[in-house]
């Protein structure tokens, strides 16, 4: 079986870096906030020995993927261009597209905007959400006391001081905390706190610090995702952040519109995502603005890091979507 090898291609006007393993029909796997190609190693190896080629990209902003500096250039609308750019440098037609985190709504809306080169989508975590009637951050939750992360990540600088002053502490406890390994009070339940930063404090105020690596990272692993940061800093990811309204207003012509192709969603029924308010509502309606959707899977002690946490499981749930197709 072939190993993961490397290359850089340029695609929608920047450099994209990505790792790639086997021959076959394309799989293209978009990673989250705050990741890495990384995040999908152990997709890479399974699809390969299923016959897929599977391709993993640093996205915009991440890694040795380029990052530009200018907030406005980190819309849906550059991260779909930056996926249909990188199957021109593959000189491929059609994708399967997955995506985890920020990755799903990317890969949720390349398969909305062009169901012409992806065929099908898998998302992890994030569910595909219609447009709503209003800009999102008018409606996210806050208090004198605390307000949703979302929007402490709207003001340029302090996300970027408070992450970047330590790389191994603040992924670290992202990543702990983020995972079904941190005990719970009431897990899975919907909860007003989830996702809440108190503003006398910062996104890592409230996470819990390990004394020792959940059993699906190790140290070499997140030593891996430390250099990443350490090259790349924070900025780009948290740019995505920035441009939620931005996005809402730019989606304005798919308002109401539907995920054609065939589609699978998965997610961790300990994930935050899942706890975050309406969102149970929002998982049961999927198949009303996804008329071709395969199946709902839910990964029981599963948190946030899906692929990573529960690598058998997805890959098992990928190829037998891939095969069915």
């Amino acid at each position: 079986m072939s190993e993961i090898s490397h290359r850089t291609v340029e695609a929608n006007g920047i450099r994209i870096h990505l790792a790639e393993q086997g021959s076959g029909p394309l799989v293209l796997l978009c990673h989250g906030f705050p990741e890495s190609w990384y995040s999908w190693r152990h997709q890479l190896k399974a699809l390969s020995a299923a016959g897929f080629h599977a391709v993993a990209p640093d996205m915009r902003g991440y890694g040795m993927t380029d990052r530009p500096a200018e907030i406005e250039r980190y819309t849906l609308f550059h991260l779909v261009g930056d996926m249909l750019g990188v199957l021109d440098a593959l000189g491929e037609k059609t994708a399967v597209i997955a995506g985890h985190d920020w990755g799903a709504p990317v890969a949720w809306h390349a398969a909305l905007m062009r169901p012409d080169r992806f065929r099908a989508v898998v998302g992890l975590s994030v569910p595909y959400r219609p447009r709503g009637s209003i800009a999102p951050t008018t409606v996210m939750p806050q208090n004198a006391d605390a307000h949703f992360y979302q929007l402490y990540f709207q003001a340029p600088g302090a996300a970027e001081a408070e992450l970047e002053a330590d790389a191994r502490v603040s992924l670290r406890k992202i990543l702990y905390s983020g995972s079904g390994d941190v005990p719970r009070r009431n897990p899975g339940v919907p909860s007003a706190g989830v996702g809440m930063v108190p503003r006398a404090g910062g996104f890592l105020t409230r996470m819990p610090d390990p004394d020792s690596l959940p059993s699906w990272l190790s140290e070499a692993d997140l030593d891996f995702y430390v250099r990443q940061f350490q090259h790349s800093g924070f900025r780009g990811g948290l740019n995505w952040y920035r441009n939620i309204d931005r996005n809402w207003e730019l989606m304005a012509p798919y308002a109401g519109a539907a995920v054609t192709v065939p589609a699978l969603y998965m997610a961790g029924d300990l994930d935050l995502v899942v706890s975050f308010p309406r969102m149970k509502e929002v998982i049961a309606d999927l198949a009303r603005y996804i008329p071709q959707l395969r199946g709902t899977v839910m990964l029981p002690g599963c948190g946030h890091w899906t692929q990573q946490e529960r690598a058998g499981e997805v890959n098992r749930a990928m190829i037998d979507f891939l095969r069915g197709l």
